[in-house]
């Protein structure tokens, strides 16, 4: 069984990090260092995956026979990852635009 502290301050950390990569491929396209940018991109989605990859071992233990109490940092974890997601999206969209 997943300790869920644990399972939980993974997912804020992963999340938190491809988050922060994410603004820096931004800065990196605004002045004109795509290629760095695209590399920050590639960064971040590895930290994604393994934020994503707890949260999905986590409802997997969820829908088994180990309910998982419903915790206010268990939202801000899923909040931290979800709002990493959007991030992501919203950076490879504008940095297709700055290099345009």
């Amino acid at each position: 069984m997943i300790d869920l502290e644990e399972a939980v301050m993974e997912i804020i950390m992963n999340a938190g990090q491809a988050r922060s990569l994410c603004f820096e491929a931004l800065h990196a396209a605004r002045n004109d260092r795509i290629d760095e940018a695209k590399s920050l991109l590639r960064e971040a989605d590895g930290y994604s995956r393994q934020a994503h990859l707890m949260q999905t071992k986590l409802i997997e233990q969820d829908a088994g026979e180990a309910k998982q109490p419903m915790t206010l940092i268990m939202v801000h974890a899923q909040d931290h990852l979800m709002t990493s997601m959007l991030a992501r999206e919203l950076s490879q969209e504008i940095i297709h635009l700055y290099q345009r």
